[in-house]
């Protein structure tokens, strides 16, 4: 049935037509024998039949463009009101309906950091971050300002290897009555490597010792012992279990993520690395060729597995081992890697702080498992270096990442997180 404007239409379109006939007979009308044509009534005026053909035309001309005025004024307004009819919508508007993100947008800051640790105690947040000797900044929120406030260490870390000045990836966490914070020493590209620990009483800058050595890979004492015979002793992450128990988390590229228990001093490696050492993340197959380098500590004949920056975290019943997966830095903006293959943000579970920690589809990280948890999106790129921090208000994620609108130069990697909401025992950014 047809509705009440299209009625009108077809009628207004029909009294066209009959007028057009009309019209066009008036104007250029059929060949008859003389003396059978009416004469033109505008003979009269103009005696000459060219003239008054030119008149006719004019005339026409004139009509044609008044009718298609009208008829542009009228149907627009009729064709909106037939795409705002809400039984379809999104034929009109979206042809072709895209899905949608699965993952929130970023709470986005212009802190500018890479690899966060960062700490709530009482009114204010503490960051630590790489740079010259461990950078601090201190903010009253995650949104800040974030202001830098000094360093963890004094000078240069006493662990003769690596990159002394700037050590890397630090990670401070809280216990009992003291701070401690761990770092990373090396150079881009090479497992020779060690993690040190610093400690004081306050989470600020002063007051802070630099113990030094607590583990290392690739050369000096210690790194002729498994897991450092393979590993990379960078990228270290503590946490204290429910039971007391201090274990350290480590490892980038080679053999993946392993760990180790601490002392009850959280200076030393308790027992035997040997039989205390498990390995966390791992995949068989290397996603990236083998290197070719020179130095034996700087290749990878089996070639290279891009899994890194590990962290532990406790929401009961369950432990989640986090981590970031595929490349991290030196983005050459016109030649990106195909997507999915830089950072994003990978997590599993286990009931043991020990693990094995399993992704949803139950496959062990030692496997090459791992849960999907942020990736890039929007403006959000190459999201990783993450950290959870808990609080009486819940458990927030929180990473570095790269702005697509603004650049993707590793020092202008910015603060962003998340609020986790756990769903089915999973961790779900909002």
């Amino acid at each position: 049935m047809l509705r009440s404007d299209e009625v009108q239409r077809h009628t207004l379109l029909s009294g066209m037509i009959t007028w057009a006939s009309d019209f066009s007979a008036w104007l250029l009308p059929s060949y008859t024998w003389p003396g059978t044509h009416p004469p033109s009534w505008l003979a009269p005026i103009w005696p000459s039949a060219a003239r008054r053909r030119v008149i006719k035309i004019v005339v026409l001309v004139a009509l044609f463009c008044l009718v298609t005025w009208a008829l542009c004024t009228r149907i627009p307004q009729r064709s909106t009101q037939v795409t705002q009819r809400p039984q379809r919508p999104q034929q009109t508007l979206h042809p072709h309906p895209q899905p949608e993100d699965p993952f929130p947008p970023t709470h986005a800051t212009d802190f500018k950091i890479h690899d966060p640790s960062i700490i709530h105690v009482d009114d204010t947040y503490y960051s630590y971050s790489v740079g010259e000797h461990i950078l601090i900044h201190e903010a009253p929120s995650l949104d800040g300002p974030w202001k830098r406030s000094g360093t963890v260490l004094d000078a240069d870390s006493v662990i003769p290897k690596g990159d002394r000045k700037a050590p890397w990836a630090p990670q401070t966490i809280r216990h009992g009555d003291t701070y401690y914070c761990f770092y990373a020493v090396s150079n881009s590209g090479c497992r020779d490597s060690a993690i040190g620990i610093a400690t004081s009483k306050s989470p600020g800058p002063g007051g802070w010792t630099d113990h030094g050595l607590l583990v290392q890979s690739g050369t000096g004492k210690g790194s002729e012992e498994h897991p450092f015979t393979s590993s990379n002793t960078i990228d270290p992450s503590v946490l204290v279990g429910e039971d007391g128990q201090g274990y350290l988390m480590f490892g980038s590229f080679w053999s993946g993520i392993w760990q180790v228990p601490l002392d009850e001093t959280l200076l030393s490696v308790a027992g035997d690395t040997r039989s205390e050492a498990r390995q966390l993340v791992y995949m068989e197959k290397a996603p990236l060729p083998a290197s070719n380098h020179p130095n034996p500590l700087c290749r990878e004949p089996s070639g290279a597995r891009p899994i890194e920056g590990s962290f532990l975290s406790y929401h009961e019943p369950w432990y989640y081992l986090w981590f970031s997966y595929g490349k991290c830095c030196k983005f050459d903006t016109k030649h990106l890697p195909p997507s999915g293959r830089e950072y994003s943000i990978r997590v599993g579970r286990s009931k043991s702080p020990r693990g094995p920690f399993v992704d949803k589809q139950g496959r062990d990280l030692a496997n090459g498992g791992g849960e999907i948890v942020y990736a890039s999106n929007r403006d959000v790129y190459a999201p990783g270096g993450q950290g959870v921090l808990t609080e009486t208000s819940g458990d927030t994620l929180y990473y570095h990442y790269l702005n697509k609108t603004t650049s993707y130069d590793f020092w202008e990697a910015r603060l962003g997180y998340n609020p986790l909401k756990y769903v089915d025992g999973w961790p779900v950014p909002q």
